[in-house]
């Protein structure tokens, strides 16, 4: 693979996928986050509504948050009875971002992208994290829920998202040997965040094609 891919987990809040579209506009490239899923639908054929549901179901399965099903890349086939089941739609996600890669240079958002594409070598995997205090300050600004209501949110989004990685991955989402790159958003500051990860592409002698 020639092409640069810069993946973003990020905690709810901190601002990650604010600069995962800062940086990708500051190397004129796309970033994708939801149009995976129109991607993916458009490829397999499946609804684009029933990858938007995959979620939601797995938050309800009360086998979630102890099961693991770690992504090994296949995809079925139509055939198949599992062809729509939630494994399998994170495949076509998962072969959608393969697909990109020898494509284009392009940031990521979240998809558990940095296991996904941890065989690439022009790959940067960056966790956006900062003190919950900053992380609901900032998500206060743009919803309208009471700061109790906030705060719940806030901690649900963060625990789906660690028991969503660890099912597809096998692996901790907060667990720093994941990434090249953690950076606290409250003291770098979002543009900050975009300059700490283009210096550190400048030390892998990584460049956008």
């Amino acid at each position: 693979m020639s092409h640069t891919v810069i993946t973003i987990a990020r905690q709810y809040g901190s601002g990650g996928k604010t600069v995962g579209k800062m940086l990708a506009e500051d190397l004129g490239i796309h970033c994708y986050n939801r149009e995976i899923l129109r991607m993916a639908s458009d490829e397999s054929g499946i609804s684009e509504e029933l990858f938007g549901k995959a979620d939601e179901r797995l938050k309800s399965s009360p086998l979630y948050r102890i099961a693991k099903r770690v992504y090994t890349g296949e995809v079925l086939s139509p055939d198949s009875d599992d062809f729509v089941s939630n494994d399998n739609l994170f495949n076509y996600q998962a072969k959608i971002l393969k697909q990109l890669a020898e494509e284009e240079s392009y940031v990521a958002i979240g998809r558990c992208a940095d296991y996904v594409l941890k065989e690439y070598d022009d790959v940067v995997s960056v966790f956006i994290h900062a003190p919950f205090d900053f992380c609901l300050e900032q998500a206060m600004k743009k919803f309208s829920k009471t700061e109790d209501e906030m705060r719940k949110y806030i901690q649900k989004t963060d625990k789906h998202r660690g028991d969503y990685y660890k099912y597809y991955t096998g692996q901790e989402w907060y667990d720093a040997r994941n990434y090249d790159l953690c950076l606290d958003s409250s003291k770098l500051g979002f543009d900050g965040c975009v300059e700490a990860i283009k210096a550190y592409m400048q030390v892998r002698g990584l460049e956008i094609k």
